[in-house]
């Protein structure tokens, strides 16, 4: 392998690395906002509205105020440390504890198959509404969803370049579904089609009161939010990452939050909170609502079938790229870590994750009860929550680690109130429902019983179970496609 060479004239930021740093800030800009963009708004601004009635905005600017100071504690530690494992590599730097960076990893891990997996039933109640399906076909919509997720698995066993193109490409087409509803809602105002005053109303369905239902609210909104921190591993292929990163992270959260604020007020002004929260398209029928000669059950469910569908193999691709890291760092099952010759792909580690996939959608899906969009969109929320509170306070710790060269730095106040704030949304006392713990639970429990098999294996081989490299948990780490 070859070493890792400085450019010549290069700026302070940029270390040496063997990838080529190819973003720019407009790149860098698109590849934050397409990151966040996705299923979170389409599938689940019903959901939120059903939660806190008209106030359904506010749940999504709380999550942009978490999501925002999060994000300065991860503009510290990707300018100060600019590799590609992220959160891994901030654990192990602060704590060096390999069990506690391996759970954290494999937290990460678990909340790309949920996201996934939210994607899936989000695809197959918008392929339901694009073709005229009965989206209320509980058998036909939990098929459409496995059989996507199959899909998906296929598309990643074959193998799958990144390319920063690509990626402008998808956020375009994702983003032109989401102005088309903001154009909408603007021609409702004028055409006098907007009723604000029910902006201003609070409703709770479950008669919890106004903090745990705008608590449970932000809880599920915040999956609108994730993806921001996915932009640190294309840290050591961005131009002056110390330079670029502050200006197009903030200003990437500060377009996406704009856009969904936008996007739950006209909602709500649109479509009666009860109507839009029975919505498996809330969207359709805000557009639908505005403006009936837009045929927009023709075309927003594919515009988010196609956001979806790119949401989920993105997830896919990183959820089995992390398990083959961890496999290679002996730290789980070596045959996790097997990789098809021809193809290039760790195939084992993709038939895994899709399994759990596969199991998560069916079992979640039994319960005519369950919201499966909700309750898997909001377990994304609980995991990356816990991960967010644990990067905060990394940036406290390895403040005991300076370096000889410039990087941003958050006010000490931001990471403090970002921990806590994390810390307390994944709190039972949010009003966030039992399931999502057990899903949460499940699947952490799975990763430790892992841990303890591959330590027990290597202790009879007389191998130690430890992360040497966290750099090597990357999801693009390791020579796969």
């Amino acid at each position: 392998m070859s070493q890792p060479v400085a450019e010549e004239h290069a700026p302070p930021g940029e270390e040496p690395t063997e990838l080529k740093r190819v973003m720019g800030p407009k790149l860098l800009l698109l590849f934050i906002v397409g990151d966040i963009l996705g299923t979170g708004v389409y599938a689940l601004t019903g959901q939120v509205a059903e939660q806190v009635g008209g106030a359904a905005w506010a749940p999504f600017i709380l999550a942009f105020v978490i999501a925002l100071i999060t994000a300065f504690s991860y503009l510290e530690l990707v300018t100060k440390y600019p590799r590609a494992a992220g959160a891994a590599l901030y654990t192990h730097k602060a704590f060096g504890v390999h069990l506690f960076t391996f759970m954290v990893c494999f937290t990460v891990m678990c909340s790309g198959i949920t996201s996934a997996s939210t994607a899936s039933r989000a695809f197959a109640s918008n392929l339901a509404v694009g073709f005229g399906l009965d989206k209320d076909n509980a058998t036909l919509i939990i098929t459409v969803a496995l059989i996507f997720m199959a899909v998906v698995a296929a598309v990643n066993l074959r193998g799958v370049g990144e390319s920063v193109r690509a990626n402008i490409f998808l956020t375009l087409i994702e983003l032109s579904g989401l102005l088309l509803v903001i154009l909408v809602g603007f021609y409702a105002v004028f055409a006098g089609r907007t009723d604000f005053s029910r902006t201003i109303i609070f409703e709770d369905a479950s008669d919890r009161g106004v903090f745990f239902a705008v608590t449970a609210a932000t809880s599920l909104a915040f999956f609108a939010m994730v993806g921001f921190e996915d932009s640190v591993n294309m840290a050591e292929e961005t131009k002056d990452p110390v330079r670029n990163f502050p200006k197009m992270m903030i200003t990437g959260i500060g377009i996406t939050g704009i856009i969904y604020v936008l996007i739950a007020l006209f909602a709500v002004a649109i479509v009666p909170v009860g109507e839009l929260g029975a919505s498996d398209t809330p969207l359709v029928t805000v557009v639908e609502t505005a403006a009936p000669g837009i045929p927009a059950g023709d075309i927003l469910p594919f515009i988010s079938m196609f956001a979806v569908a790119n949401s989920a193999l993105i997830n896919m691709l990183m959820a089995s790229r992390l398990l083959y890291g961890m496999a290679k760092q002996n730290v789980l099952p070596g045959i996790l870590g097997r990789v098809n010759p021809r193809r290039q792909t760790p195939w084992v580690a993709i038939l895994f994750t899709t399994v759990i996939s596969f199991g998560l959608i069916y079992f979640v899906s039994r319960d005519p009860d369950n919201d499966v969009v909700a309750a898997l969109g909001g377990t994304t929320s609980l995991l990356l929550l816990a991960v967010f509170a644990i990067v905060n306070v990394c940036v406290l710790v390895l403040r005991r680690d300076p370096i000889d060269r410039k990087h941003f730095v958050a006010p000490t106040v931001l990471p403090i109130i970002g921990a806590l704030a994390c810390a307390f949304f994944v709190g039972p006392w949010t009003g966030r429902p039992v399931l999502e713990y057990q899903i949460a639970g499940w699947l952490l429990g799975i990763g430790f019983i892992l841990w303890i098999l591959t330590w027990i294996t290597n202790r009879l081989l007389g191998q130690g179970t430890a992360i040497t490299d966290p750099n090597a948990l990357s999801e693009r780490e390791g020579g796969v496609n």
